[in-house]
């Protein structure tokens, strides 16, 4: 799979160029268009249990949607829910990676996605405690709401992120969730943080210029109440 992005870095869209036969899954509703001939079937990747476990605890959709290019190849437009950017990235059997809730769009057909406990350091965090954890040989496609960063750290290297814009992460970082200011939960709120992730490299992490969360948040405040 070859993976042509477009519109950057505000309404991202990701061409992904099949070659003839070959599949790609996507995030289902992520589709924007497809080649003529392109095949395409919905199911519940991994069976019905590991399904809900992505859909209830990953953030993502109960389907995934496979998508085959004919025998004269072909290619699938995918995005994101929200306006931003888009990355691929690539994942290696010795190199996976861990993505936060909402951000998997697609991935070709050696990558393999799970669910995964993050533990409970992640509980509070914009991951909601679970993680979606990409495996095996080939490409994926991660989205964003705003643009994307990519911060490359050492093996002696460290950072803080609000919780809400990390993107994914090498397997190989570590990771913790805090408070805004240790230890004084009323300060932590009267900052507008609440919790942040402290990163540890080596490894790199992608951070996303703005707070889904945070949007939803203020839309909570400014719409009119509707009343039933």
């Amino acid at each position: 799979m070859q993976v042509e992005l477009r519109h950057q870095p505000s309404f991202s869209v990701a061409r992904l160029h099949l070659a003839p036969g070959e599949p790609t899954r996507v995030e289902s509703g992520a589709m924007v268009a497809h080649s003529w001939g392109v095949t395409l079937e919905a199911k519940i990747e991994g069976g019905l249990f590991k399904g809900l476990k992505r859909m209830a605890l990953g953030g993502e959709s109960l389907f995934v949607t496979t998508y085959t290019a004919p025998q004269q190849g072909g290619w699938v437009d995918v995005a994101a829910n929200l306006p931003g950017d888009i990355r691929a990235e690539q994942v290696t059997p010795d190199r996976p990676l861990r993505i936060t809730r909402g951000c998997w769009i697609a991935s070709s057909h050696g990558v393999q996605i799970e669910t995964q406990w993050a533990g409970m350091q992640n509980l509070f965090g914009g991951e909601g405690g679970f993680i979606i954890n990409a495996m095996g040989e080939g490409t994926v496609i991660l989205g964003a709401y705003g643009a994307i960063d990519e911060v490359v750290l050492g093996p002696t290297d460290a950072i803080t992120v609000d919780s809400g814009h990390v993107v994914a992460f090498d397997a190989t970082t570590q990771s913790r969730l805090r408070r805004a200011v240790e230890g004084r939960s009323v300060q932590s709120l009267k900052s507008g943080e609440g919790f942040v992730f402290d990163f540890a490299g080596p490894g790199r992490l992608l951070i996303q210029s703005r707070n889904p969360t945070a949007l939803l948040g203020w839309l909570t405040n400014t719409l009119p109440f509707q009343r039933a």
